[in-house]
């Protein structure tokens, strides 16, 4: 998973996951417990997140 240009570091995306596989620092930035399920894209309000 990618995280573009639009991120503003909102958390929306972090605090949905289920695997705890996002942190925030300035932006989002996925760890390596991420398994691309594709969740925290739906709840990103700026579509910032890409596969």
């Amino acid at each position: 998973m990618k995280v573009n240009k639009n991120c503003v570091g909102c958390g929306q995306c972090a605090a949905f996951c289920k695997f705890g596989a996002i942190e925030i620092r300035g932006k989002a930035s996925f760890t390596s417990a991420c398994i691309e399920c594709r969740a925290c894209a739906a709840y990103c309000p700026v579509k910032a997140i890409e596969a």
